[in-house]
């Protein structure tokens, strides 16, 4: 009987409850660092195992359940408080805190991406970590990624567009600009970082010459001393405080390096020593908005410079 109740309803009744009834979710398919993920809805409880995705996740407006703890840059402070779930580090996830958070998505990167394979038994995971040999360019396709999952293209286009742009007139001033030195100082000592290394975006997009062309590409870069700053006489000369970065406590890069064989160097005495947005940097380097502080204030380093 009821077989045939449904037989009796009009054609254009069934029409109209099908129209209403709701569509299956499309699945999403994402290709990572570590192979491809597919999600089957858009997600929305979202933990975060890396600085760069956090900076982009939240340049776009897009929330996030939990986050690891440790030292963030100023503009992610806000992910300290209490309403977002700590679950563990970047190093050490905590998989119980995990288990009971029940996320529809695991964002990994650089210094949590060796946890991928453990994270994705878990949850559905991607591996946002930039590509060593193609930094600029895996970083901008890793926004990419993160504006597509959430409906936010058009903003993050909009901003990718003003950041090649600055890029653009960088390089093409850095060409003139003479050579270049980046060094990172922390607990005192300092090390150099040249072509190929994990700051090496300074000699590829930006354009500038290198001061040492044959620095250590690894990624603790190369050690050097005040005396081979004076001798490799750059310049410009780009320094992050790795200490300020991470809130260590250590002699700032601006004391260590006012001394009497820095003070030799052209890049002093014609005040082109550039301290650099050590988070952007270092803790977030290659999310949305540290991208656009650093070409910001490379930018207005060569506008200013004498």
């Amino acid at each position: 009987m009821p077989l045939l109740r449904m037989l009796r309803v009009p054609i254009a009744t069934l029409f109209l409850a099908l129209l209403a009834a709701p569509l299956a979710a499309a699945e999403i398919t994402v290709r990572h660092a570590s192979g491809q993920t597919v999600l089957p809805a858009p997600p929305k409880k979202i933990v975060v195992f890396d600085l760069a995705a956090l900076d982009t996740l939240d340049a776009l407006g897009i929330p996030v359940l939990g986050v690891p703890g440790g030292a963030k840059p100023p503009s992610l402070a806000q992910y300290d408080a209490s309403r977002y779930r700590r679950m563990g580090t970047l190093w050490e996830p905590d998989y119980e805190a995990l288990n009971e958070a029940g996320p529809d998505l695991i964002v990994v990167g650089g210094r949590s991406g060796p946890r991928y394979a453990a994270l994705s038994r878990l949850a559905p995971t991607i591996d946002l970590s930039s590509d060593p040999a193609d930094p600029l360019g895996s970083e901008l396709r890793n926004i990419r990624t993160l504006a597509r999952l959430f409906g936010k293209e058009a903003e993050a286009e909009a901003r990718i567009a003003r950041i090649e742009s600055t890029i653009a007139t960088i390089h093409d001033k850095a060409g003139k600009a003479g050579t270049a030195l980046f060094v990172l100082s922390t607990g005192g000592r300092l090390s150099a970082f040249g072509r190929g290394s994990r700051f090496g975006l300074l000699h590829g997009a930006l354009g500038f010459r290198p001061a040492a062309p044959d620095l250590d590409a690894g990624i603790h870069g190369q050690p050097v001393s005040f005396e081979f700053i004076a001798k490799t006489d750059p310049d410009w000369l780009f320094v992050l405080d790795r200490d300020a970065a991470i809130g260590a406590r250590g002699q700032p890069a601006r004391q260590l390096l006012d001394n009497e064989l820095v003070r030799q160097t052209k890049a002093w005495r014609e005040g082109r020593v550039v301290y650099v947005d050590a988070a952007s940097w270092y803790l977030a380097a290659g999310g949305l908005r540290s991208l656009e502080t650093v070409v910001d204030q490379i930018a207005a380093a060569l506008d200013g410079a004498r």
